[in-house]
């Protein structure tokens, strides 16, 4: 099991692979610098398992390093984790393809159970194991599952997500 952890700020790279090997300990967590040494990590390192991505890399603009990253990756859990405001990035990075968007400012219980949230989720929602029927969840509903499993109430949810509680 392999972890990738994508964060140009070396403090909060070593503070992320301290939460991950806390959730898994036996998983190999891999530091990447930038997203163009990602490739290089992964032939090193092997397929990735979960990755964790900073959005404001030096090599990325807006949400293209999601894009890219999903674009690579279209199966892995991938969570964007970031100093921007949910308010102003969540939803962009949502419809990019980050399963979750996590603000770095939250703490380190929040953010791990969000992350054991996110590979809970995933290995749950293989959408091969649900009777022969394949299931497929929109990032939309991944999302909604895991702000529902972290106990938040259909009122903080739509505050959240910017939308009326009764949608």
């Amino acid at each position: 099991m392999t972890f990738y952890v994508i964060d140009d700020h070396p403090l909060m790279r070593e503070a992320m692979v301290m939460l991950l090997r806390r959730l898994r300990p036996g998983a190999g967590v891999v530091e990447v610098s930038h997203l163009g040494k990602f490739a290089a990590a992964v032939n090193a390192h092997g397929e990735p398992e979960l990755i964790c991505l900073d959005l404001k890399l030096p090599d990325t603009i807006g949400v293209s390093g999601v894009r890219e990253v999903r674009g690579t990756f279209p199966h892995t859990p991938m969570a964007v984790i970031s100093s921007e405001s949910a308010a102003h990035s969540e939803e962009a990075c949502i419809e990019a393809g980050a399963d979750i968007y996590i603000e770095k400012s939250a703490g380190a219980t929040e953010i791990t159970a969000a992350l054991k949230t996110l590979l809970t989720a995933e290995s749950e929602l293989d959408p091969d194991e649900h009777d022969g029927a394949p299931t497929k969840l929109s990032k939309r509903q991944k999302q909604l599952i895991l702000m529902l499993d972290q106990g938040l109430s259909n009122r903080d949810i739509a505050e959240k997500l910017g939308i009326s509680e009764h949608t």
